[in-house]
Order: structure tokens, then C-alpha cells, then sequence
């Protein structure tokens, strides 16, 4: 194999932080995952990560964006929604009671991943979920 060669790609989105672009960045990600035993999992990852970057970050205000990236190796897919910022605070899991309305996204994305990374800068914040295929034994995920 030529030292350049990878077998991970990238892909990477930009979205206006409209609502309807949800189903954009879902669209986008079962397209890119067609086939994939991850791709149910992931298009539920990316939908509550865009929403959760309008909904709550500087990204759904007026000319706010968010932006996506997907990595695909043949042993983990690995999604990364960064929005616009605009908070002090850094997304996290919060356990709420069974008659709350919101707060349980990013527990259901913490649910469905193998690995949650929040990454905070003066940018915004970058919340990255990894799926991993089922490794065979002494294989690493990527």
C-alpha cells in the first residue's frame, strides 16, 4: 500500500441553521452510510446533534450554520457536528424526569454510541459520537 493511502474517507457539510436541515444532514449521512450495518444508528446520531446545535447554540440565530463530518474506516464510522457557539456551556447528558419535554438527545446519543467526545473552543463546540463494528479479537477500532 502507498504510504498516502488511507482506507478512512472523509466527508464534511455545511448547513444554514434552519430546522428543515435536519433532515438534510440525515439525508446526507443514510446516503453516504447506504448499506452500512451502522447507518440506522448514525442518521439517529447526526439528527440529534443538528437539532440540539440549532436549538441551543448560536447556529440557529440568524446566518448561524453547523457543520458535519463523517469519517468511514472498515471498522468504525465516526460523526462530528460543530456549531457556531453562542453558550458558555458545553453539551453534556443530563438526566431528567420522565415528564421533561427535552434533555434526554445527547443521553440517547451517549445510548447508541461506543464513544461520546465533546470538544469545546472559542468557535463552538464540536460533539463527535464513534460507532465501532464489532472488532475481532486484538483489532483496534480504526
Amino acid at each position: 500500500m502507498h504510504e498516502y493511502t488511507s482506507t478512512v474517507r472523509v466527508w464534511g457539510l455545511s448547513c444554514p441553521g434552519f430546522p428543515e436541515e435536519v433532515s438534510r444532514a440525515r439525508r446526507w449521512t443514510r446516503d453516504i452510510l447506504r448499506g452500512s450495518p451502522l447507518a440506522e444508528d448514525a442518521e439517529l446520531i447526526v439528527s440529534e446533534l443538528s437539532a440540539n446545535a440549532i436549538l441551543h447554540t448560536a447556529s440557529g440565530r440568524n446566518c448561524g450554520t453547523f457543520h458535519l463530518a463523517l469519517a468511514v474506516s472498515p471498522r468504525a464510522v465516526a460523526l462530528s457536528v460543530t456549531d457556531d457557539g453562542g453558550t458558555s456551556t458545553a453539551p453534556k447528558v443530563e438526566h431528567q424526569d420522565q415528564d421533561a419535554e427535552h434533555g434526554r438527545g445527547l443521553g440517547m446519543v451517549n445510548a447508541l454510541a461506543h464513544r461520546v467526545i465533546v470538544h469545546t473552543s472559542q468557535a463552538g463546540h464540536t460533539v463527535t459520537a464513534e460507532l465501532f463494528t464489532a472488532p475481532r479479537p486484538g483489532d483496534l477500532p480504526c
